[in-house]
């Protein structure tokens, strides 16, 4: 498994910090540790730099000049998109549907909308219900009919060229663990659109590194999600040039936590906010990695992971925070949303 045969741009602040939460692993009764990919740079950070790099070196060994994707009005994935964009001087346009129906002033123009703009990047607002990968095949006609050579990047960077990311990130974990004598019995995260659990996985099973791992799904139920990531990481299997080296039975997803919908906050995602934020320092988003953090907090208090050591992946996201201050009272109460 040499991912240096694969194209690359080395822009990402890698290797993100492996730390422990020593409160929060007092406060929940377990040794927890957190790999940092809030801190993987450009503009803010997050876990889809790492995909970006990979998507973005073939977008330029392809001779784009630019880049279309989609997400969610406050998508992470769009954010760090328009900046690595803005890094390589190309053009970035991006197609943003409206999954919530809010209508709240920051969450259409604060938080990651407002990065988009700063960094350069165009942008399309569809309502919720479409079908965004058509969406994007027609808007890359017409910027290609405009004499522009665009690369298509899927929403949340998630295929297989993306996943690469990701299996580089099992390497520098388990990596990481390695050089410290950390025993790591269980990895969790929040999976979405399935190129980080399907990354992780893949780069797991082919160092035959025997850490269970855990997604904390954050929109699909867990018969789809399971589906989605197998899939992916059967694919990136394929392009590493170790075809089945996962097992369907490698692939779990916990999908109790998404609550009423994707990018909907939760009463638990709210109280996983306050207590990484007030017992270590953390930011979590409400989208992603709080809805991660609620289910792994909830399966401790559970004794899920009783005697366990369990590294939480941190896929970043807190600029959407200001997306979403209506979730919040203006006296540093918590409220339910």
């Amino acid at each position: 498994m040499h991912l240096a045969h694969f194209p690359r741009l080395h822009l990402a602040h890698l290797p993100t910090p492996l730390e422990p939460m020593l409160r929060l692993s007092k406060e929940l009764g377990i040794d927890l540790w957190i790999k940092r990919d809030d801190c993987t740079g450009l503009s803010t950070g997050g876990n889809k730099t790492r995909k970006l790099e990979f998507l973005m070196a073939e977008a330029e060994t392809e001779g784009a000049d630019m880049v279309i994707t989609q997400g969610a009005t406050q998508s992470n994935h769009a954010r760090q998109t328009a900046a690595f964009a803005a890094k390589l001087g190309i053009n970035c346009h991006v197609l943003l549907e409206d999954r919530t129906g809010y209508n709240n002033t920051n969450y259409n123009q604060n938080g990651n909308v407002l990065l988009d703009h700063l960094h350069g990047a165009t942008t399309e607002k569809f309502p919720g219900g479409h079908d965004m990968v058509v969406e994007m095949e027609r808007a890359a006609q017409k910027k290609r009919a405009e004499g522009n050579k665009v690369y298509v990047i899927p929403g949340g960077g998630s295929n297989p060229t993306g996943a690469l990311g990701y299996v580089n990130c099992a390497l520098e974990l388990v990596g990481q663990a390695n050089e410290r004598g950390l025993r790591i019995d269980r990895i969790v995260h929040a999976t979405g659109s399935s190129g980080t659990q399907a990354g992780l996985v893949t780069g797991l099973a082919a160092m035959n590194a025997d850490i269970p791992l855990l997604g904390i799904g954050t929109r699909a139920p867990r018969a789809k999600q399971e589906q989605m990531v197998y899939d992916l990481a059967s694919k990136t299997a394929a392009k590493l040039g170790c075809p089945g080296v996962v097992r369907r039975e490698d692939v779990i997803a916990n999908s109790d936590y998404v609550g009423e919908g994707y990018g909907l906050p939760t009463e638990a995602g709210i109280e996983a906010i306050r207590m990484f934020a007030e017992l270590e320092g953390i930011l979590l988003d409400p989208v992603y990695s709080a809805k991660g953090a609620s289910g792994l907090i909830d399966l401790a208090r559970k004794n899920e992971f009783e005697g366990q050591r369990v590294v939480f992946v941190h896929t970043g996201g807190a600029v959407g925070l200001f997306g979403y201050d209506f979730a919040f009272d203006h006296e540093n109460r918590w409220v339910q949303v």
